[in-house]
């Protein structure tokens, strides 16, 4: 008599339910974040891959940690590399970050 009826509130969008219409704030989210952290990921990792596909004898290169030398042999999943005259090192083929110009090494 006394309390009045309490009604549900209704969605800011007419006709559509409270939890259909949160998805329309997730996917322009979701295609942000694509575009803005995951492709350019994708991207990166592909010429990353290129890369050390493409690795041969004689190239220059630089390693995760810094060295820089010039490509001896190459295995499937190891390069050889030498940093100084008569030293060699072996590394992973992950760890090759940059594969420089001909002639840096010597131009430093």
């Amino acid at each position: 008599m006394f309390i009045s009826n309490a009604y549900a509130q209704s969605s800011g969008i007419p006709g559509m339910g409270g939890d259909f219409s949160s998805l329309f704030v997730f996917i322009p989210m979701f295609v942000l974040v694509y575009f803005l952290m995951i492709r350019p990921q994708m991207k990166r990792q592909k010429e990353q891959k290129a890369m050390m596909d493409a690795l041969a004898k004689n190239d220059e290169v630089v390693t995760a940690g810094g060295v820089l030398g010039k490509v001896i042999k190459v295995t499937d999943a190891y390069v050889t590399v030498e940093i100084a005259n008569g030293t060699e090192v072996i590394v992973q083929k992950a760890s090759i970050t940059m594969l420089l110009p001909k002639g840096t090494i010597k131009a430093i």
